[in-house]
């Protein structure tokens, strides 16, 4: 059981990396903006994390080798913010002014994040998925359409505006909903999904009224924070 969990770590950490080095890629020859490929990581990044949990065996070992992943996307990060190791085209696809300091911030807290929740809740509970769920899809929706499509801004958080909110909570319920639908269909969770609706809608406009605030770069903590409280309280 423990070398299919090895084994399972293994394909997880090479569909990582390749998706993180086609949007470097991508930034890199100019096919996207630096700011795209950003979001891009950022949106990809945790559903096919959480979607390759269903590879590994069930043994108390499998989530801590789980975690090895972001934790290890999370140190090279910090390497890479701190200046002990170079990586121009990760600083051009994570930074929005190519300055390797802000990976310190955003993208850092995004896999302290990850770490933080494959931990505490892995497979054996929906509460994580949809924090992550939210993290990704939700948050990282919300600045992509936020920022290309014109809307009025909130009043309390002048960088934001409508369309962005609309985004993160739409982004956020329906990628949690298809991630556990799958886990629904495989039989890695038992319930139904019907019953889940509503809690995560509920999740997902906390989460939204989060992202809402004018708090730069705090994002990727607080929204998978209140998402993860709040889930603990709704699915029990």
């Amino acid at each position: 059981m423990l070398s299919s969990a090895w084994l399972a770590l293994v394909i997880s950490l090479a569909l990582a990396l390749a998706w993180l080095r086609l949007c470097d890629f991508a930034a890199q020859r100019g096919w996207v903006s630096s700011d795209l490929s950003r979001k891009l990581i950022h949106i990809g990044t945790g559903p096919l994390f959480v979607l390759t949990w269903l590879l590994f065996p069930n043994v108390p070992e499998a989530r801590w080798l789980a975690a090895i992943i972001p934790l290890g996307i999370t140190a090279q990060f910090a390497l890479v913010g701190l200046g002990v190791m170079r990586d121009e085209s990760a600083v051009k696809a994570m930074s929005r002014t190519g300055d390797r300091h802000e990976i310190l911030r955003g993208p850092l807290y995004y896999g302290v994040a990850f770490v933080a929740l494959t931990l505490l809740f892995w497979k054996e509970s929906p509460v994580g998925m949809v924090a992550l769920m939210l993290l990704c899809g939700g948050d990282g929706l919300a600045d992509v359409l936020g920022r290309r499509i014109q809307s009025i801004k909130l009043p309390w958080s002048p960088k934001k505006s409508v369309i962005g909110s609309a985004a993160m909570f739409l982004g956020g319920f329906g990628l949690s909903l298809a991630v556990l639908a799958v886990y629904r269909l495989t039989g890695a969770l038992p319930g139904s999904l019907r019953s889940e609706v509503v809690p995560v809608a509920l999740i997902a406009f906390a989460g939204m009224l989060v992202e809402s605030l004018p708090f730069s770069d705090l994002d990727n903590l607080s929204v998978p924070l209140v998402a993860a409280l709040l889930g603990m309280f709704l699915f029990g």
